[in-house]
């Protein structure tokens, strides 16, 4: 569900970050307008490098910005970073655990650090351990906890105080399918309890399973914002990709003089067409390549997915990038 209509926990606008480099300066955020609904799961989808994670360490105050302003749950992550940093939760990627600590251990120590009184800290402690599934291991050392264990632990650090925005940077990364699934049901739970969850990811599939509304981010900028149903139809049809064997210009040139093809263009030499009705356009494509003595190595039709936004904004696949 997404709620735009809903007062934003964040706000940004004109957001920038520059770094010194031997090159020069390198601006890895440069000029980013966001508005994120309270209650929503927002995604921040774009390949490695792409200024995600910078991005992330401005809003929850680890990172000055060059330039423009951030608001997070109304304060001025500037000059209020005092009142932003209780009202918020933040996992990196490398998580925050500490090896020889028991989970437990880890969760009473954060509820200290937010100001808890023991015996409430203590009490937080099994309420997450329980509703993350870890209870069994709660007096186990975190080094003995498998990669799913340690990413679900890890989340419940930052949940320890009822942040009202969670921030989860790639929460995913290294994981395998069953418990990558199996924390995205985590993350779908925290929304059920109204927390604002902003999430990085390079994970196509992450994003639109878990997001309500998402920005699509490349070279510091952001190129496509909605949810990934919106973003999907402004793609606008199917899409049908065709192998010419080397054909390619001649097939595009015929296939733009089409009515019933919107766009064609070539993308690792495969012709890409974007058409209204792609179960009809088939059909009739492989009667023109006919009539023109051209047979297709291959054809394959598909419904547009966020990797097509992100090629279209882009004029590169996100899948290619991130391998």
């Amino acid at each position: 569900m997404t709620t735009h209509n809903v007062e934003p926990i964040l706000e940004t606008a004109g957001l920038r970050r520059t770094f010194s480099g031997r090159g020069g300066a390198v601006e890895a955020v440069a000029g980013v307008d966001l508005r994120v609904a309270a209650g929503d799961i927002f995604g921040f989808l774009g390949p490695n490098g792409a200024g995600k994670t910078t991005t992330l360490r401005i809003l929850a105050t680890l990172l000055p910005p060059t330039a423009g302003t951030a608001r997070v749950a109304g304060f001025d992550v500037a000059r209020q970073a005092r009142e932003v940093r209780t009202r918020i939760g933040y996992v990196a990627q490398s998580g925050g655990s500490y090896r020889e600590s028991t989970g437990r251990e880890e969760l009473v120590i954060q509820g200290r650090l937010f100001g808890m009184s023991k015996a409430d800290a203590g009490r937080r402690a099994v309420e997450i351990l329980e509703a993350l599934d870890l209870s069994d291991a709660g007096d186990r050392t975190c080094k003995t906890y498998s990669g799913g264990m340690r990413r679900r632990l890890n989340i419940g650090i930052g949940m320890v105080h009822r942040p009202a925005l969670l921030f989860l940077d790639e929460p995913t990364t290294g994981l395998d399918p069953q418990a990558r699934a199996r924390l995205w049901e985590e993350i779908k739970k925290l929304r059920e309890t109204g927390t604002t969850v902003f999430l990085t990811t390079h994970y196509l599939e992450e994003a639109d399973a878990l997001c309500d509304c998402l920005a699509i981010i490349d070279h510091g900028r952001i190129v496509a914002e909605g949810s990934p149903d919106e973003l999907k139809r402004e793609i606008a049809g199917d899409v049908v990709t065709v192998g010419v064997n080397g054909h390619g210009d001649r097939v595009v040139a015929l296939m733009a003089a089409q009515t019933f093809v919107r766009e064609a263009g070539i993308e690792d030499g495969l012709v890409r067409l974007y058409v209204d009705k792609g179960e009809e356009a088939v059909p009739q494509i492989l009667r023109l390549l006919d009539s023109h003595g051209m047979a297709p190595s291959t054809m394959n039709l598909h419904r547009p997915s966020l990797d097509d936004v992100f090629l279209k904004k882009t004029g590169r696949s996100l899948r290619e990038t991130a391998a």
